[in-house]
């Protein structure tokens, strides 16, 4: 069937990312309403009929009842955010090693991993920064029998401050990143007894000083351990240098200055100053007011964004115009884009609003 190749995307989940990938499928139909489904791809149509919408119906929740042809509940937040990445990083949320690593934008994640949406490999170098992993570490919680620490994103990521790196700072970190990413990769594929798991108990026993066992040492040789040991105490030399920090830090005092340095910042976002980790997403607007301040002979209220031809981008598209317009009806939001079809979006909007990510404000208007 034309098409259904793009809604035929890889499964990922924890035991996958640090281990090796099952090749596990899924079916997803994001951004299709119901009668699409039916009628571009009526034999999967038929499947999810038959294997998926009877247990949806008997779902508690709206928003798997209602739309109960989507894998899953989207997640409001990431698959916006995705959105032209062609990857971004992902990391296990209960491991006994912290390892963030780029995965492909076309992977689904599984609800238990970390997904930061960005490509950019000066954020994954310094996520994975032994500074960052004190942190994770001491802020979030730990869980299961091995007593594994839990990296959870409100106290973990949220309140994270990333350094104010220079230019050259940046690319030497984003270079020791992209290295050690394809290092492991290189690794895993080379060697299938190998795991993320296992190189880095390898890894952790170098550092501690234990002996290595005979199975260690083949791990060491095969994984190139000592390699990725090398990689990474430059890679947390780069980080703490971008900081302006003496590498040696304990973690009591990694903590303490990362908390420090969080209450300064938000001094500075009270003042108006934010810096933001992807400015053309989180702050379109105030990029564009930047270009807009320094072209005075353009119109910049006149200029309005083209309406998307594809249609997971128009929901895209019609979600973060709903956040930024507030309360508002089919035709309202219309007029924000360039030959936005006004019918169409008012079938949009009951689509987000079953998906839970929009709300009916009455009155013929809708929220984010």
């Amino acid at each position: 069937m034309p098409g259904l190749d793009a809604h035929i995307r890889p499964y990922l989940n924890g035991r996958d990312l640090t281990g090796h990938g099952r090749g596990v499928m899924a079916i997803d139909l994001f951004g299709l309403t119901e009668d699409e489904v039916r009628q571009r791809f009526p034999a999967v149509f038929q499947h999810l009929l038959l294997h998926v919408k009877p247990e949806r119906d008997q779902n508690s929740r709206d928003a798997y009842r209602k739309a109960w042809w989507l894998f899953g509940e989207p997640r409001r937040d990431l698959r916006p955010a995705l959105r032209g990445l062609t990857r971004y990083i992902a990391a296990v949320e209960t491991a006994k090693h912290r390892a963030f690593v780029f995965q492909a934008a076309n992977i689904l994640p599984d609800n238990k991993l970390i997904c930061v949406a960005t490509d950019n490999a000066f954020h994954l170098g310094v996520l994975s920064s032994g500074l960052h992993v004190q942190w994770a570490t001491a802020a979030g919680g730990r869980l299961g029998f091995g007593n594994d620490p839990v990296y959870v994103k409100t106290k973990c990521f949220d309140p994270f401050p990333f350094p104010s790196a220079t230019s050259v700072q940046i690319a030497e970190i984003a270079a020791l990143a992209e290295e050690i990413d394809a290092l492991r990769k290189l690794r895993l594929a080379a060697h299938p007894h190998l795991t993320l798991t296992i190189l880095y108990n390898v890894l952790s026993a170098i550092r501690s000083g234990q002996p290595l066992s005979n199975a260690d040492k083949d791990v060491l040789h095969a994984g190139q351990v000592e390699l990725l040991r090398h990689l990474h105490d430059r890679l947390d030399a780069a980080v703490a240098a971008a900081y302006g920090w003496p590498a040696d830090l304990s973690a009591a005092a990694i903590v303490e200055r990362v908390v420090a340095l969080n209450h300064a910042r938000a001094a500075e976002e009270a003042d108006g100053q934010v810096r933001w980790l992807r400015p053309d997403y989180q702050a379109p607007a105030e990029m564009q007011r930047r270009v807009s301040q320094a072209s005075l002979d353009v119109d910049a209220a006149a200029i309005l964004p083209p309406w998307p031809k594809l249609p997971g981008a128009q929901f895209v598209a019609l979600r973060a115009m709903l956040g930024r317009a507030g309360p508002s009806n089919p035709a309202d939001l219309a007029r924000h884009f360039e030959n936005a079809p006004g019918r169409k979006i008012s079938g949009m909007l009951r689509t987000l609003t079953d998906l839970g990510q929009a709300r009916d404000a009455g009155a013929g208007r809708y929220a984010a």
